[in-house]
């Protein structure tokens, strides 16, 4: 798999040490050219932060990484085991020419992949990312000679700096969460979450009720932080009588939410609640004041809050930023697009509804400690449960589906052209819905919606409907099924 989300496969079979030094290598070369076109040539060697998250791959992948960027000449800041937002933050921190996170996110155990930071911290956009792929491809990659070779340097420091970066946002209550001493279940799935989350609930004062904290990559569930994977947290709520339970996915970009009864609210919420936190205090008509990092304004200018989210995200985000007084700007799925959304909107926060939450006020990358410090700091300021924040406003019932690519009726022949026949057939059976065909095709209705789309990380097309009820969406969903089967 190659795309916005990197280079993904199947460990062993598709993802070797040979393929991952080779891509390394390729991305040092677009790295090195960076600096040039840049005008920051001055350095010797260029610099890329290499991360990886706690798979039994990794150790071995990482050699590998380092090796292919060594032999073009770029030195590594080697991070280790770390959270992919903490390997964003350090790039910035070294001003480094980018990075290299080690990482399948929420793919299942066998899985591993390269994920490819540019020097702003933020992942590359399709351009770059092709580029280094057409290096990759190209078999003559410029290797440097003996004398040129990079060099490898530890970074033990960089998870103290992440914690100590987001206990100093102003958007965290830090003293108001300490004062409520939160009971917290806490499942990081034994990913590197095992490495920073339970010490970020401490240093808030929270009282930690842990389960899969060893950060070994053996995943005793899938690792996707869906609600149907969340039982055994739901039954640690239950047990250890915790005001809510958090779980993350193995690199730690995404946050989701178990309620104080041990039910799974779902990931939307994690945003939902993120916007309410940040955009819910000072000014009552929703406009903020002062700069933005990355899209900064000259001045102290007043404007109207936006929020960024992907076109997979429930309309809780959408009544969040509503009662906030802030409008929503929705972008394709995957983080880089978001990301850079964000940066063009000058947003004061956006994010994903995977769980994804980002606030360019620390950086533009989704981050699970800051997402946790932020639902933690609207329980502490609302004084009410998790459940009566999510019953305070309008419900709404999300159902997902997968179809394999190669189900498709002429997939093999041309996969873009089956997918285009199922959009229009879609567009004919729903004329009265507004479309968006940023992303694959996306038809909504006020109090409802369609998304049909290639997924970015594995060889599948996602439906995903939200509405009202279960049944409405459920009959989206399967329309769009039929309709993928039958083309």
């Amino acid at each position: 798999m190659v795309g916005v989300a990197g280079i993904r496969g199947i460990v062993g079979k598709d993802l070797t040490p040979e393929a991952v030094a080779r891509y390394a290598a390729a991305f040092g070369i677009w790295a090195r050219d960076g600096m040039r076109d840049a005008g920051s040539g001055m350095r010797k060697h260029p610099r890329v932060v290499l991360a990886r998250d706690a798979r039994t791959s990794g150790p071995m992948f990482a050699r590998a990484a380092s090796a292919g960027l060594m032999s073009v000449g770029c030195d590594v800041i080697d991070l280790g085991l770390v959270t992919t937002p903490t390997a964003q933050l350090a790039v910035e921190h070294h001003r480094a020419a980018g990075g290299i996170v080690l990482t399948a996110s929420h793919n299942p155990i066998e899985w591993n992949a390269l994920k490819f930071v540019g020097p702003d911290g933020i992942f590359l956009d399709a351009e770059g990312g092709a580029r280094v792929v057409t290096l990759a491809a190209d078999g003559r990659l410029e290797r440097a000679g003996f004398g040129a070779l990079g060099d490898i340097a530890p970074d033990d420091a960089a998870t103290a700096r992440h914690l100590a970066a987001v206990l100093r946002l102003k958007a965290v209550d830090v003293r108001g969460i300490r004062r409520r001493r939160f009971r917290v279940a806490l499942d990081t799935v034994r990913g590197a979450g095992g490495v920073v989350m339970p010490a970020l609930l401490e240093r808030l004062g929270c009282r930690v009720a842990g389960m899969n904290l060893e950060p070994d990559g053996r995943f005793p569930r899938p690792p996707e932080p869906v609600p149907e994977h969340l039982a055994a947290l739901g039954k640690l709520v239950r047990r250890s009588k915790a005001d809510l339970g958090l779980a993350v996915d193995p690199d730690v970009d995404r946050l989701a939410i178990v309620d104080e009864r041990g039910r799974p609210i779902g990931e939307d919420y994690t945003l939902a609640f993120a916007i309410r936190a940040v955009l819910g205090v000072g000014r009552s008509d929703g406009r903020t004041v002062g700069r933005v990092r990355r899209g900064r304004s000259d001045g102290p200018t007043v404007r109207r809050s936006v929020v960024v989210c992907n076109l997979s995200t429930s309309l809780v985000v959408d009544d969040a930023a509503r009662d906030c007084g802030a409008e929503v700007i929705r972008a394709p799925v995957g983080e880089a697009h978001v990301a850079r959304a964000i940066v063009a909107a000058r947003a004061p926060i956006g994010g994903e509804g995977n769980g994804g939450v980002i606030l360019p006020a620390l950086h533009v990358g989704r981050d699970g400690p800051v997402a946790a410090a932020l639902v933690l700091t609207l329980l502490a300021r609302e004084r009410r449960t998790v459940s009566e924040l999510v019953t305070a406003g309008p419900r709404y019932t999300i159902v997902k589906a997968k179809v394999e690519r190669g189900t498709l009726k002429g997939q093999a022949r041309n996969a873009e052209r089956g997918l285009q026949d199922v959009y229009a057939v879609l567009k004919r059976r729903f004329p009265d819905a507004t479309t968006d065909e940023r992303d694959g095709l996306r038809l909504a209705w006020p109090d409802r919606w369609l998304h049909v789309r290639p997924s970015n990380t594995e060889p599948i097309i996602r439906l995903i409907a939200e509405a009202p009820t279960g049944a409405v969406a459920a009959g989206l969903i399967e329309e769009g099924r039929k309709l993928c089967a039958g083309s």
